[in-house]
């Protein structure tokens, strides 16, 4: 999030807006908004309606759920507001003005993002 904050300016003089989407509730949405100090919104996905609508929603194994318990002290029932122990998968979307998903990067890999400057060219694209 922090790469794409350095591009917020870009990415509004190209006459966009970014947005992030957590399962976490409001109060820790933006908690993590501010500790990253991020001038974009980051808006909750309660129970992940949003991801589920995109296709992007798992369940962690029972294995995993007891690793965040127990070794990570992670319980993501009481950070995210329920206790179906569903993430979303990372995802980005350039969605143009009219509805319509020009760019999409999905991977399983939460350490794996798209490039700032990729979202950059997409918009750049759907100017001309």
């Amino acid at each position: 999030m922090r790469a794409y904050q350095q591009v917020l300016g870009e990415i509004r003089a190209a006459g966009a807006e970014l947005v992030a989407v957590s399962p976490e509730l409001p109060d820790n949405s933006l908690s993590t908004a501010e500790k990253n100090q991020l001038g974009f919104e980051v808006l909750s996905d309660l129970g992940n309606r949003v991801a589920r609508a995109y296709g992007l929603v798992f369940r962690l194994s029972d294995e995993v759920i007891r690793v965040y318990r127990e070794q990570l002290g992670n319980d993501l029932a009481r950070h995210n507001g329920d206790d179906s122990w569903q993430l979303p998968v990372p995802a980005t979307f350039v969605i143009g003005s009219d509805g319509i998903v020009q760019l999409a990067f999905v991977d399983p890999d939460y350490k794996r993002r798209l490039e700032p400057a990729e979202i950059l060219t997409a918009l750049r694209r759907n100017l001309s």
